[in-house]
């Protein structure tokens, strides 16, 4: 992945020298996101930046990507995924290897902007410029893994950024971009490209997935996102999903060993990463799932003062004040640095698999499986604000790209058309249960099988607890007694809450900033709408929601 920015709608009297130096130091804000190379183009309506993290085709793949005729110029932060099949099919004059320059040849190949963008699988969000008719189409990754922001200048020119550190005091209207949608200028509308039958739960009734069709969706969605050609790593939290990643990942690089006949090299080896404080569920968990699997594993410990530290660069870079994407993002940073100083430029991770296959202890509580349908649906929509959120902006604060198979979107449509029966949990079913079923014997039974933890609380119980303690003593009872009359949109409900709100307001000022943070009351990462699963939902106190009363094996009394 990499960061961009766009200026657009420049006009005849504009400074263009002026506006170049200005994109270049906004840009430059979210640098850290491509630290390898820096591009910039300039034409007469039309700024925009590029800054390079190299995964494929570090030779010749910088941009912004030309055209051969020089009429088309793309900035994008992303993977295409089926790169080659669409090369294979394009009669495009191609000028790199890059998988992102199939975006040029389709923009030139097919009308409709709708149509094209839905042939792209991948991650991704991009701003492509054509000189010859002054037009730009800016579009984004179906459930947002890519970030993306926009808003408007004093001057009414349209900015997008990979980052809104980088429109902050620039555009007073900053907003994400919303996943699965292209916005055109030829009539500057935003349409949605990207609309699944799954999302239907009528359309998925009596639609079984055999086990060995579902694993073999998803080996194959790890196999097309080992597309590298740089040193890669899988996350290994020791839970179920980043072990199956794992177990994929592992299977694929043995190959790639065997082929190269290279198995002492330090790559292509796999390697694999865990933290968590001393002591924690996640690193005992993690080293079975390595020793398993033959990963060259690497648990890191940190500590709770080295955690707190790092809260302030944490939502600096996440830019967020959600509390449990602040809980899960301290420890993903911290690991994502040591990652980096090991040479490691893309991880795999298992983010996604909860969402699909409601993994979070709450659905437990489902009442049917159209409900359980419809709350999978509601959390794949606003996974860029959450988890995909954390684990890009954890990631590339460092430089390091991290990429998540379970949202593959082919894998997506294997699993989200899969009746909801199938994937219900409770009467001692646990969750996930199918998704266990398809992989058994890829992994030890204990990992196989162990139940879900929230990852604030796998990374070790004291995480949560210290966190809350400290904001009862930073934030005073006066403060936190006002904090309607500071804070009236998406109010602070607990000291926790208000501290984070307070550190994001210093780097985010303003009710633009703020409204890019979604709200509504959750327990255990729900939905508002699961709410009424459970009435003693309506009491919980903790949005991470812990290990959940009458469904985890180590709930809290």
């Amino acid at each position: 992945m990499c960061s961009i920015f766009g200026m657009f709608d420049l006009q005849p009297g504009d400074d263009l020298a002026a506006l170049r130096q200005q994109a270049l130091e906004l840009s430059q804000r979210q640098r850290h996101r491509g630290p390898d190379w820096s591009g910039v183009f300039v034409d007469a309506g039309v700024i925009l930046v590029h800054e390079r993290l190299a995964i494929v085709d570090p030779a010749s793949g910088a941009q912004p990507l030309r055209s051969r005729d020089g009429g088309l110029a793309l900035a994008v932060n992303g993977e295409i995924y089926n790169h080659r099949q669409l090369r294979a099919a394009s009669a495009y004059d191609f000028t790199t290897g890059s998988d992102c320059e199939v975006i040029n040849a389709l923009y030139r190949e097919v009308a409709s902007p709708v149509e094209w963008v839905g042939r792209l699988n991948g991650i991704f969000a991009f701003a492509l410029w054509d000189s010859e008719s002054a037009r730009y189409i800016i579009a984004r990754d179906p459930i947002g893994v890519c970030p993306l922001y926009w808003g408007h200048d004093s001057e009414g020119r349209l900015c997008v950024a990979s980052e809104m550190k980088a429109l902050v005091g620039i555009c007073n209207d900053v907003a994400p971009f919303p996943p699965g949608q292209v916005y055109d200028s030829a009539d500057g509308e935003l349409r949605r490209y990207y609309r699944k039958d799954w999302r239907d739960y009528a359309q998925t009734q009596g639609h079984d997935v055999a086990p060995e069709a579902l694993r073999e969706a998803f080996e194959q969605a790890v196999h097309r996102q080992l597309m590298t050609d740089v040193p890669y790593g899988v996350l290994l939290s020791g839970g179920l999903d980043s072990s199956l990643v794992a177990a994929c990942a592992a299977r694929f690089a043995r190959r790639r060993v065997e082929d190269n006949d290279q198995a002492e090299a330090w790559w292509p080896r796999l390697h694999s990463f865990a933290i968590g404080l001393e002591g924690s569920p996640d690193l005992a968990a993690a080293q079975v799932a390595a020793d398993a699997l033959g990963t060259v594993h690497h648990g890191f410990v940190y500590t709770f003062w080295e955690g707190l530290d790092a809260l302030p660069e944490v939502i600096r870079h996440i830019e967020t004040y959600d509390v449990t994407t602040i809980r899960a993002s301290t420890p993903m940073y911290l690991l994502a640095r040591r990652i980096k100083a090991m040479g490691v430029k893309m991880v795999l991770s298992g983010e996604g698999s909860d969402e699909i296959f409601g993994g979070y202890l709450y659905f437990h509580k489902a009442p049917s499986a159209e409900a359980f349908h419809e709350e999978t649906v509601r959390k794949l929509d606003a996974l860029h604000s959450y988890d995909c959120l954390r684990a890009n902006k954890s990631m590339m604060a460092w430089g390091v790209e991290a990429r998540v198979p379970f949202l593959d979107l082919e894998f997506l449509d294997v699993a989200m058309g899969m009746d909801a029966r199938h994937k219900m949990a409770g009467q001692g079913r646990i969750e996930k249960a199918v998704l266990r079923e398809a992989f058994q014997g890829a992994l030890p039974d204990e990992i196989l099988w162990r139940q879900k933890e929230q990852f604030s609380d796998g990374v070790g119980y004291g995480w949560i607890d210290g966190l809350k303690a400290h904001a009862e003593q930073a934030v005073s009872d006066r403060e936190f007694a006002a904090a309607a009359t500071r804070y009236p949109h998406n109010t602070p409900a607990t000291k926790e809450a208000y501290l984070y709100r307070r550190i994001f307001e210093k780097f985010y000022p303003g009710q633009a900033c703020a409204e890019t943070v979604p709200g509504g009351k959750s327990i255990a990462c729900s939905s508002p709408a699961a709410l009424a699963w459970d009435p003693a939902f309506a009491s919980a106190a903790d949005p991470s929601g812990r290990a959940v009363r009458g469904v985890h094996q180590q709930a809290l009394a």
